[in-house]
């Protein structure tokens, strides 16, 4: 069965009903669950015919884009200011919140020793708590070591915000200092990005000397 063709002999049929079935869908779908819904089709169908999409879109007012795996119609960036209400909230992370986010983002999936190792100090559960709300981290288990600790991974809502398609996406120290996001003298984001954990310590650490603050208008 080839891409197009997959729902019907007319070409284009396979394109049409992916693109229907997307842009019903409550949330992003892998090729998988596109193939497993429209009848059981080739998943390598499924995945030539996003292709095709993909393209079709690239030029148009919303754009077909795969996000961890996953796919979904968005408003095109240069025209996202249109659809912003006027009053817009602003969520800010406490920097313990976006230390730790950079943590989960670069060495998933960690537990919150592995989290305190890294940071050198201790963290609270309301900072995991505030990044759970946000949406970008979730629980992803248990490490398999004595005390079995809880261990965190990033979500594909984390992905979606950033604008990443995967993990492999997320940018080096020097193009985060090259965009003004990081401090050319900030170790600690520094140490957050290159640190590799050794065998996981459950101990007591540190206490934590950021205020970890609820995302805030």
């Amino acid at each position: 069965m080839s891409a197009g063709q997959g729902q019907g002999d007319e070409p284009g049929t396979l394109e049409r009903a992916i693109e229907a079935t997307l842009f019903a869908a409550e949330a992003p779908m892998p090729p998988d669950a596109i193939a497993a819904h429209l009848g059981g089709l080739e998943v390598a169908d499924v995945r030539a015919a996003l292709a095709v999409l993909e393209a079709r879109y690239a030029n148009c007012g919303v754009h077909l884009v795969d996000r961890g795996g996953r796919w979904h119609f968005e408003t095109a960036p240069d025209l996202a200011h249109l659809l912003r209400r006027e009053k817009e909230q602003v969520r800010r992370l406490s920097r313990a919140a976006t230390e730790v986010l950079a943590i989960i983002a670069y060495h998933e999936p960690v537990s919150r020793a592995e989290i305190e190792s890294i940071r050198g100090v201790q963290t609270s559960a309301g900072t995991l708590d505030v990044l759970m709300e946000a949406g970008w981290v979730r629980l992803a288990g248990r490490r398999e070591v004595p005390g079995r600790p809880v261990i965190y991974a990033t979500t594909p809502e984390f992905l979606d915000h950033f604008g990443l398609a995967s993990r492999k996406d997320l940018p080096g120290i020097d193009e985060l200092r090259a965009a003004g996001l990081l401090d050319p003298v900030d170790a600690a984001m520094e140490a957050v990005m290159n640190f590799e954990p050794d065998a996981p310590d459950e101990g007591d650490t540190p206490e934590d000397d950021d205020a970890d603050e609820n995302l805030a208008d």
